[in-house]
């Protein structure tokens, strides 16, 4: 074979892409072991010394043949093998994923989750009432439309219920819910709180952080009592729903943001309006669409689903029977005019069910008024039967008794308190500072 040999052959052969995997046999008269591992290290696949029989050439080539014809196959199958593993990898993957959104909606507070009824007394949403039934089918539509939504109630009535409900159970439950008690924001930071600050933008700025807003990306920003939020937050918080941009404080560049913005509140925004100290484009801006959640006295015939639903929760959470309510238990609660709405008469049942030890709940155990205030020292209380017009004037004692029963109602809760006596918590703080602090304690 002039100009190469056949090992030379062999080692371009099995170089080359396309007959790499063609199998090669040696025929030559070389009988020598150095020859024959030379052939195989070349690539060969048999050797066969000259003389030789033709049968045994067809049968050796034939062996190669169908060996190597099993072989591609093997590397099809195996081929074929691995996508379908890749394959079902990736749906393995999916599914996996799948699961894993799933476990993380249910361990969020979803509208109908068990642990919503228990954290958040989804049993304001209890009842046969139309009253409730029209707002479960405005909660319904809005959930798909990440529209803002004004809410509005009484306090206890279930407005942030309304929000996680909206926010849960529609398409970006998936996001965070960032809630903010819009009264408990001090003025002096409300503005790092909502839109963060840079490292050093002011004395104390050790490092970066996120506002709500960023907190609440691809979410619900909730915006509780959103009628105490300060003038100057108002104007940038108006800022930020028109255009979607937020400026840290301190900081050069904006930052595009996409939440949905819910917000909630107890007062009459309309009034605060008129006496400038709530921005009327903000309030269009929040009030999209508005929804009023009823007070529990506009749907009476809703209390004693309620009262049964609370007795059940409470039963279970205590290992108690479900005691039963008395015809007069009954009528007692829906005569009362439930003044802290639902919240008051989860409390009024939790209590009574704790009296009766988990026997009928009679009358007696239900205690729906508050209790007298104990007058001050030094004012004995009025006579039965003294007019009003023949009563002592003392506009002092009068104001020490509102607010001791307006933190009884409010648990010692100075800013519920304030909401209740229609005045700011900072002027609460002030009066109780003035006074002496035991006159403000629980009657023992």
């Amino acid at each position: 074979m002039p100009g190469m040999d056949g090992l030379e052959v062999c080692r371009r052969m099995k170089a080359d892409a396309q007959m790499c995997a063609i199998p090669i046999v040696f025929v030559t008269a070389r009988d020598d072991m150095a020859m024959l591992v030379a052939g195989f290290s070349a690539g060969g696949v048999d050797y066969i010394t000259k003389p030789f029989q033709s049968e045994e050439l067809r049968t050796r080539v034939t062996t190669q043949v169908q060996l190597s014809r099993l072989v591609r196959q093997q590397e099809e199958q195996n081929r074929d093998l691995a996508a379908k593993n890749e394959e079902l990898a990736r749906k393995n993957q999916q599914l996996k994923d799948e699961v894993a959104r799933r476990i993380r909606l249910d361990q969020r507070l979803s509208f109908f989750s068990d642990q919503e009824r228990r954290r958040w007394g989804v049993a304001d949403f209890v009842g046969q009432s139309e009253t409730l039934q029209h707002i479960l089918r405005s909660v319904g539509r809005l959930q798909q439309a990440a529209i803002p939504v004004l809410i509005t109630g009484e306090s206890g009535t279930g407005k942030e219920l309304i929000a996680r409900a909206l926010h849960f159970g529609g398409a970006g439950g998936e996001g965070p819910f960032v809630p903010v008690n819009c009264s408990a924001v001090p003025a002096e930071l409300a503005e790092s709180l909502f839109f963060g600050h840079v490292k050093g933008a002011f004395s104390g700025a050790d490092t970066d952080r996120a506002g709500y807003f960023e907190l609440a990306q691809g979410g619900t920003l909730f915006l509780d009592e959103v009628g105490d939020m300060p003038l100057e937050l108002q104007a940038k918080l108006l800022r930020v729903l028109e255009d979607g941009l937020v400026l840290s404080v301190g900081g050069r560049k904006e930052k595009k943001v996409e939440v949905r913005v819910l917000a909630a509140t107890n007062v009459d925004l309309v009034a605060r309006i008129q006496n400038g100290r709530f921005r009327e484009d903000l309030y269009f801006r929040l009030a999209r669409f508005p929804m009023r959640v009823p007070p529990l006295r506009e749907r009476r015939e809703d209390i004693p689903l309620l009262a049964r639903h609370f007795l059940q929760l409470f039963s279970a959470e205590l290992r108690m029977p479900v005691p039963d309510l008395s015809p007069e238990v009954l009528k007692m609660l829906q005569e009362y005019a439930f003044s802290g709405n639902v919240r008051e008469l989860k409390n009024a049942i939790e209590r009574a069910l704790i009296e009766s030890g988990g026997g009928p709940i009679e009358g007696c155990h239900i205690h729906l008024s508050f209790p007298p205030a104990t007058p001050p020292p030094g004012r004995r209380a009025a006579p039965s039967g003294v007019g009003m017009d023949e009563m002592p004037l003392d506009l002092a004692a009068e104001e020490l008794v509102l607010i001791r029963r307006a933190l009884e109602q409010a648990k010692g809760n100075i800013t519920q308190a304030a909401l209740l006596l229609g005045i700011h918590r900072n002027k609460l703080y002030r009066k109780i500072a003035l006074g002496d602090d035991s006159q403000f304690l629980p009657p023992s």
